[in-house]
């Protein structure tokens, strides 16, 4: 089988991590990266040299025909460049947030579902290994019927009147910003962990003023299955951890049977219901690159599933979802109540 032909648009700070995932992946060939900006690709050419590098989308088309292009550009940018892939190029990575909204991103996921083209989000905290270990734990029935869970994202980046410049400074000027940027993450995690949620309540606060939109929130999630799931962000404080990034912060699970913990180091602990002390459960990962290598993660599962091992778990088809929690979690926190969730695609009541 010859090698998949990947182009990857965007040469931002996060675009690196995938860019130097599809090098290191068998059976893929990273034809170039494309970008608008001379300064990005002038980085791009220092980090990954010998890779061509072009100024737009339209010119990385032209090299020829590809099996992904990959979006790495912030969400503005999206839709567009979705559409000038459909009908020639079979599968399209966009990176997270997806689209600017949820009606935006209906409407692009249908375009490309009548083109034949194949839209994934690229979704990669779900690939991080302590949540797939956290999974089967979950799937083996290891902790019981789940009654709290709780993220407590500190990453510490937001404190300061330089707050994201270092790194993305158009975080500073987003309306919607913590949830529609980051928290959609743990909405998706806690969809992969614990199914469907049933309700939502939002508290959304604003904490640094040099920013436009909210950097703290408190969202409570009902579960299924009788538990609840809280999402507790704050970008301007921090954790235990050498690198506050590698987790982005902790995370607890009460099961009936047992708790686990994610701790800022990516190490998980389990403690049986009814002992005293926390016993480390181990599991194996790479820190490498971003979030224990979860983008390369991702990006072989698409891969994986091209050539006919499994399925997409993030097809843009199935994360319309998470985008209709995240609106109705700025919903409830304009009307300052809870919002029971209906079937997918329906209105919150």
């Amino acid at each position: 089988m010859t090698d998949r032909r990947v182009a990857v648009v965007g040469g931002g700070y996060f675009a690196r991590y995938q860019i130097a995932a599809w090098t290191r992946i068998a059976g893929v060939a990273l034809t170039c990266v494309a970008d608008g900006a001379a300064g990005a690709r002038a980085r791009v050419r220092a980090e990954f040299a010998g890779l061509p590098v072009v100024e737009d989308a339209e010119a990385a088309l032209d090299l020829g025909p590809l099996d992904i292009l990959d979006i790495a550009t912030p969400p503005a940018a999206h839709a567009g460049l979705i559409r000038r892939a459909l009908g020639r190029v079979p599968c399209v990575i966009c990176q997270k947030p997806f689209c600017n909204s949820v009606e935006e991103a209906r409407d692009i996921t249908a375009e490309a579902e009548a083109a034949g083209t194949r839209l994934v989000v690229h979704e990669n905290f779900r690939f991080q290994p302590w949540y797939r270990e956290a999974a089967r734990l979950l799937a083996s029935g290891r902790l019981g019927a789940v009654a709290q869970a709780r993220f407590a994202l500190r990453p510490g980046d937001g404190a300061g009147a330089d707050a994201y410049l270092d790194r993305q400074p158009y975080f500073r000027a987003m309306p919607r910003f913590l949830i529609h940027e980051t928290g959609i993450h743990l909405i998706d995690v806690f969809r992969f962990l614990f199914g469907a949620p049933a309700g939502v309540y939002a508290d959304l606060r604003r904490v640094n003023p040099v920013i436009v939109g909210e950097d703290a929130a408190l969202v409570i999630l009902d579960l299924a299955g009788g538990g609840r799931a809280l999402f507790d962000g704050n970008r301007t404080l921090d954790h235990a951890a050498h690198d506050p990034r590698l987790t982005m912060g902790e995370l607890e699970i009460e099961g009936a049977a047992a708790s686990l913990r994610l701790t800022g180091d990516g190490r998980l602990w389990l403690r049986e219901r009814g002992a005293a002390a926390w016993a480390e459960h181990p599991h194996v990962f790479v820190d490498r690159d971003f979030g224990g290598d979860c983008v390369q993660a991702f990006q072989q599962h698409v891969v994986d599933a091209l050539d006919g091992r499994g399925g997409i778990e993030t097809l843009a088809r199935d994360y319309l979802a998470n985008l209709e929690v995240e609106r109705l979690v700025y919903q409830s926190a304009a009307e300052g109540r809870k919002i029971e969730i209906g079937p997918p695609g329906g209105d919150g009541r």
